[in-house]
């Protein structure tokens, strides 16, 4: 008997290596120009049946020129790697391995076929599969997992006509976190979706055998095969890919840039911010978003930032779903987030989704990893002036609960004592901490909790002690009804104030705080009736509580009077749908309105002033008092999300936009960057919304097998109710802040041009932006409008922005990046005479921002080393080494001027007059 089952085995194996054999010798021809190895793989697989396994970095500098007619697959192949140090190797008749240095052999082991040495041919088998990456050994993809067939639905002995929705999560399979943005492709349909901000997915398919392509940038490419009997789960796994490490990632899908309808969406993988080099080696999120087009900031040491013409306040800042209002830390030469735990960070800044509102230029949502649901692993930096330690896991059995903990603390007083002697008595310090926590139910229920806290204070040279601090906590629970609707439901507290006390003469001892308050509630909903179509809608609630200012004695003995500006209280409300829809495989549109209603609430007391007339304490003519809760002023409207995508080729498509927006929500500032002492104002009876709209268009091209992406975009934004101040105008502790302000117009235009490489040794991106932003003050009620009702421009205008940021990858331990900044100076009003009027001099100036301080640029260079790579070693390190402002070259920041002698002498003023050497050491665990 065990004659004949070895005479079966052997036939069988005839047979396989007869039709192998076969399947060999066809002959196919290929016409190579400059070919990349993924086009060449996907070629020869189409024609060939073959599947290959190959590390993608390892050939990222392979380019290939080959023609070839009637030739069989060995024959290509040995064209393709010809003078090369690439090989390749043959295996179960249809596999091809391709190894760079050293030769696969993929030989049955000797004795195989003798029982005594069963257990030794068992091993020399499994080594056999085994193959050479870069001089280190990697086991190959386990074919079981793409070979298996896999049942969705209830089994039936025939496949009835009809289609049904497969659905599930994508998750990285070494710590049970959610892929987001994978892209699943239906070889035969042609279908794909992408995974959402969950890693969730549906696909709705003909019933019947289908192979579903699955990739995701960081893991490997790798495909399923079902059989769709009925509606089912299937939930995916991915390996990381083994690649060049901190390689630049800035998008999920290759090819989402010409493929996706949203315009202006940038996603940015954490790998993108760490090549970035940035002040004292911190990894800084915002510092990342100011190198895309489109996007400036005012100077150095600042992290507000301006979008299309948008001032700071303009931007909507999520961090899990929380609002942040005040980003910085350090005096904003830090950003407020830990770059340890963050996930990814996506700006929109055209097309802003139906479900975001409340601001007019942009929403930044930056969001956290989830824990580690396998085993605990943690991470440390130390650097010259920060050190963080973050750890995460499991809880408890099952791979259903995690946590992820981090914190960041700073030692800057010693910096500070380095200052010149005016500055020896300076202190600064911040911590910030994060918490969060996910549990998975079951298929349908899964539950996240998310916790921040910040807090910054610090004190230059004098008695005055500044604080202020962010809080936000956050909890959604996700729910599935079934593979086509699911539902996230949430709510939370946002929380910011700021402190400033001084207590040196108990006799003027004060304190000044003022503090904001967000309560909100939040349910979306995603439907997918079909591949075409993905639908979006929900409602979302925020409560505000300001209160702008109050101002009290610090000491028993202070002679300081109390002064409290009245609290105020408003209610936004929104109710939004939207529809993704692909018409055809070229033309898919992008649809959604948004209705938000606005009330400004009791407790309050209005001013009222005469109709048409300048709002001053002249023209007020009473005062209404509002019991609380009472509705004072309603404003609301539509606001309307439409995009278009039109593919004119593989790697080409044009795209469209119309945007419009409505902020109840107004910040006052007397600076150019976001301060501690900003004003916050809600809209109220005499402080109307600000209005926006925007029409884009786009072209965007890939080159390179996708690794090089390329696009122009255009824009004109039209702004309403953007309040300005009054010259000499009192922002702080000001009880009818209406006379100080005004509600100005304003247009801003601009065209941007991306270059992105994605792919290969040398990663990186290069932009440039041409943009304006002017404002005028026309209204008759104005005394005295702004430069006479002409335009001007904003505090943040600067037409020219070029930007470049690249890095070269000499191994998976050596890279150095380089980060180039170039901006047109922003505008500035100057003093340009002296006159005498009622008996004293005073200085005349231009008209406002009438000039510009000069240009800025500015080089930066950084190192890593990192430390050996093997897979069983349980501490990673790695050592960054660079140089901020490489050149030293003095940008000025700002000016100011100073009398002296009679004559007044301008000054400019520089944060970094010098380069900065920085050093930070991480370590995993």
């Amino acid at each position: 008997m065990r004659k004949i089952y070895l005479l079966i085995f052997c036939s069988l194996l005839m047979v396989k290596l007869s039709i192998a054999q076969t399947t060999q010798t066809k002959l196919i021809s290929v016409n190579y120009q400059q070919a990349g190895i993924e086009s060449i793989v996907t070629d020869l697989e189409s024609k060939t049946g073959y599947h290959f396994y190959y590390d993608k970095v390892l050939f990222d500098s392979l380019k290939v020129t080959v023609k070839a007619d009637q030739k069989p697959l060995t024959g290509v192949l040995d064209a393709v790697f010809q003078n090369t140090a690439f090989h390749y190797a043959i295996a179960n008749g249809t596999d091809v391995f391709l190894t760079r240095t050293r030769v696969l052999e993929p030989m049955l082991a000797e004795g195989f076929f003798d029982p005594v040495k069963q257990k030794a041919a068992g091993q020399a088998q499994s080594a056999s599969k085994n193959f050479t990456v870069d001089d280190k050994t990697t086991k190959a993809p386990e074919a079981t997992i793409e070979n298996k067939v896999y049942a969705i639905g209830t089994r039936t002995n025939t496949i009835q006509p009809g289609s049904a929705t497969m659905a599930g999560y994508v998750r990285n399979a070494k710590t049970g976190e959610p892929i987001i943005g994978a892209s699943m492709f239906v070889a035969d349909t042609k279908a794909g979706v992408a995974t959402d901000g969950f890693g969730f997915y549906s696909l709705t398919l003909p019933k019947g055998p289908h192979t579903i392509i699955i990739k995701a940038l960081g893991n490997r490419d790798t495909r399923r095969q079902i059989i769709l009997y009925g509606d089912g789960k299937l939930n995916i796994e991915l390996q990381e890919q083994i690649q060049a490490l901190r390689e630049v990632k800035i998008s999920a899908d290759k090819v989402a840039n010409v493929r996706g309808p949203q315009m202006g969406a940038v996603k940015l993988d954490i790998k993108t911010l760490k090549d970035i080099p940035a002040v004292f080696g911190e990894t800084d999120v915002l510092r990342a978003v100011t190198l895309l087009p489109g996007v400036q900031t005012v100077g150095e040491a600042t992290t507000g930032f301006n979008v299309r013409g948008g001032s700071a306040d303009q931007n909507l800042i999520l961090f899990n779903g929380s609002t942040i209002y005040n980003p910085a830390h350090f005096f904003g030469f830090f950003s407020a987030f830990n770059p340890e735990l963050i996930k990814d960070v996506e700006l929109h800044k055209s097309t802003i989704p139906e479900k975001f509102g409340g601001r007019l230029a942009s929403v930044l949502e930056i969001n956290d990893r989830e824990g580690n649901k396998k085993k605990f692993t943690g991470s440390a930096g130390i650097g010259l002036l920060t050190s963080r330690l973050n750890v995460e896991g499991p809880i408890g059995k099952g791979e259903k609960t995690s946590f992820l903990l981090g914190g960041r603390v700073t030692y800057s007083d010693w910096l500070l004592k380095s200052l010149p002697q005016e500055y020896k008595n300076s202190q600064a310090q911040f911590y910030d901490v994060n918490l969060d926590i996910n549990h998975h139910f079951n298929e349908k229920n899964d539950l996240y909790v998310y916790g921040y806290m910040s807090q910054d204070g610090f004190k230059l040279n004098s008695d005055t002690n500044y604080k202020y601090s962010n809080k936000n906590a956050n909890i959604k629970w996700k729910h599935n009804y079934n593979n086509k609707l699911y539902s996230v439901i949430g709510g939370g507290f946002d929380h910011y104030d700021y402190n400033i006390a001084s207590s040196a003469n108990p006799v003027n001892a004060y304190q000044l705080k003022f503090n904001i308050n967000q309560t909100n509630f939040k349910t979306d909903f995603n439907y997918y009736p079909n591949t075409a179509h993905t639908v979006t809608f929900g409602l979302s609630s925020s409560l505000y509580r300001l209160h702008p200012g109050s101002f009290t004695p610090n000491s028993a003995t202070s002679l300081v009077k109390t002064d409290n500006v009245p609290g105020q209280q408003a209610l936004e409300s929104a109710l939004y749908l939207g529809d993704k829809f692909d018409v055809t495989d070229k033309l898919t549109i992008s649809a959604g309105l948004r209705y938000s209603l606005y009330n400004f609430m009791g407790p309050y007391t209005v001013n009222n002033y005469a109709p048409g007339q300048p709002r001053t304490a002249a023209t007020l003519i009473d005062s209404v008092k509002y019991g609380s809760g009472a509705s004072i002023k309603t404003y609301g409207g539509p606001e309307i999300r439409v995009s278009a995508r039109y593919v004119l080729g593989d790697n080409l498509s044009v795209k469209a936009a119309y945007n419009t927006m409505r902020q109840y929500i107004h910040q006052l500032s007397n600076t150019t960057a976001i301060s501690p002492t900003d004003i916050y104002q809600l809209s109220d009876p005499n402080i109307k919304p600000q209005f926006g709209d925007q029409v884009s268009l786009g072209f965007y091209r890939n080159f390179e097998n996708n690794t090089i992406e390329t696009s122009v975009e255009g824009y004109y934004k039209h702004l309403k109710n953007y309040l300005d101040y009054r010259d000499g105008a009192t922002l702080v502790l000001n009880h009818h802040l209406e006379t100080d302000v005004i509600g100005t117009r304003g247009k801003a235009y601009g065209i941007e041009f991306l270059v992105r490489k994605t792919a290969g040794k040398l990663t990186g991106l290069a932009s440039y932006t041409y943009s304006r932003i002017l404002l005028q003050q026309n209204d008759p009620g104005v005394a005295s409008p702004v430069n006479h009702g002409e335009y001007y421009p904003a505090n943040y205008d600067k037409p020219h922005d070029f930007n470049f940021t690249g890095s070269y990858h000499i191994s998976h331990r050596y890279s150095f990046a380089v980060n180039m900044v170039y901006s047109t100076g922003r505008p500035i009003t100057l003093p340009i005479a002296k006159y005498y009027y009622g008996g004293s001099e005073r200085v005349y100036y231009t008209d406002r921002n009438a000039s510009r301080i000069p240009d800025y640029f500015r080089t930066d260079l950084s190192v890593t080393l990192e430390g050996n790579h093997r897979l069983d070693q349980r501490f990673h390190d790695s050592w960054t080494f660079g140089i901020y402002n490489l050149s030293g070259r003095q940008n000025a920041y700002s000016t100011y001027f100073s009398q002296e002698g009679g004559v007044i002498h301008g000054y400019k003023l520089s944060i970094f007059a010098t380069a900065i050497p920085f050093v930070n050491y991480n370590i995993r665990f």
